[in-house]
C-alpha cells in the first residue's frame, strides 16, 4: 500500500478553500433511458479518453464537482452519473443492486458510442464499477474504488435498531444528512453548506429517501464474490479516518489485495477523499490513468 507521507501536507490541501470559479461551469444535464427509468448524467466532452464517475448512495453526482474539472483539464473526458434513485435520475426502479448498477454503466458507454471507459465509484457505488469490469472486462480499462463499501460489514443490534428508528418516521432526511456530515471527520469542504442543501432538496422528492432505503438493505454479498475475480487495473482509495469502518487501512488492504491493485490511504481522510483533498487524490488518480494509456 502506497501512503502519504505527510498529514501537514494533506492538512494544507484539506484547509485551502476551491474557489468558485476554479471548478469550471456545470455542465447541462443529460438523461439515459434504461428500462424502468431515466438516469441522469453530465458530460465535461473532449475526445480524451472516458472516465465514468459515480456517486455513492444517498449522494449526488455533484461530489465530482472538484475532481472532474482536475481531470478535464488533464485532457481526460469525465461523465458523472446520478444512481438510480438519486439526484436527477428517476426512482422506483425494480433493482437497485449494485450490479444493476454496472449495467448502467455498461449502457452509459453504448450512449455515448465509447467502446471503453475508466469507471470510478464512491462508496456502494464502487460495487458498480467492479461489476462493469467483471462483465465486461473488454470494456472496462480499469476502476477506481473511493471509500469502497464492497462487503456486508458486521452492525450491532444496537446500530441496526439506530438506523431502523432513523428511518422510521417524517425525521429520516435529517437522520441521513446528520450522518452523511459524519463523513468528513477532518474539515468539510469550503461549499459544504451549499451541497448539503443540495442533497436534502433531492432527498425531500417523493421516492428518494424509499430508494435509499431500499440501496441500505441490499446484501453485498454478491459484489464481494467477485472481487478476488475482476482482472482489469484497480486502484483503491481510502481515507484512515473514514467512519464506516471499524479499520479503514485495514479494509483498504484486503480490497486492494483482493483486486490485485494500487492503493492510496489518505491519512486523517474520511469518507469522501476526493472531496477532502481533490488535488492529492486527482494527482494520484492521474497517474493511475496515465499508465493505462
Amino acid at each position: 500500500m502506497k501512503l502519504l507521507p505527510s498529514l501537514l501536507l494533506l492538512a494544507a490541501f484539506l484547509t485551502t478553500p476551491v474557489a468558485a470559479e476554479e471548478l469550471g461551469p456545470i455542465p447541462a444535464t443529460r438523461f439515459l433511458a434504461r428500462d424502468g427509468g431515466l438516469l441522469a448524467y453530465d458530460d465535461s466532452g473532449g475526445d480524451g479518453p472516458l472516465v465514468i464517475a459515480l456517486p455513492g448512495m444517498g449522494d449526488l453526482r455533484s461530489q465530482y464537482r472538484f475532481l472532474r474539472p482536475l481531470l478535464a483539464a488533464a485532457g481526460y473526458r469525465v461523465v458523472s452519473m446520478d444512481v438510480r434513485g438519486q439526484g436527477e435520475s428517476s426512482v422506483a426502479w425494480a433493482d437497485y443492486s449494485a450490479h444493476a448498477l454496472g449495467g448502467d454503466v455498461l449502457a452509459l458507454m453504448d450512449h455515448l458510442g465509447m467502446p471503453s471507459a475508466v469507471v470510478l465509484g464512491n462508496s456502494f457505488a464502487a460495487g458498480a464499477a467492479l461489476w462493469a469490469a467483471h462483465d465486461a472486462p473488454e470494456r472496462v480499462r480499469g476502476t477506481v474504488s473511493l471509500g469502497p463499501v464492497l462487503r456486508d460489514l458486521p452492525a450491532s443490534p444496537w446500530m441496526r435498531a439506530v438506523l431502523w428508528l432513523g428511518f422510521a418516521g417524517p425525521w429520516r432526511t435529517a437522520f441521513w444528512l446528520k450522518y452523511w456530515d459524519s463523513l468528513f471527520p477532518p474539515a468539510p469542504p469550503p461549499d459544504q453548506a451549499a451541497q448539503r442543501e443540495r442533497l436534502a432538496r433531492s432527498l425531500r422528492e417523493p421516492g428518494r429517501m424509499q430508494a435509499l432505503e431500499t440501496m441500505i438493505g441490499l446484501s453485498k454479498a454478491d459484489t464481494d464474490a467477485i472481487l478476488d475475480q475482476v482482472r482489469v487495473p484497480s486502484l483503491v482509495v481510502m481515507g484512515s479516518d473514514d467512519p464506516d469502518f471499524a479499520d479503514p487501512a485495514d479494509e483498504a488492504r484486503l480490497i486492494t489485495a483482493l483486486l490485485r491493485g494500487e492503493s492510496l490511504l489518505l491519512e486523517g481522510g474520511g469518507h469522501y477523499p476526493h472531496v477532502e483533498a481533490p488535488e492529492l487524490v486527482a494527482a494520484r488518480v492521474m497517474a493511475f490513468l496515465d499508465g493505462l494509456r
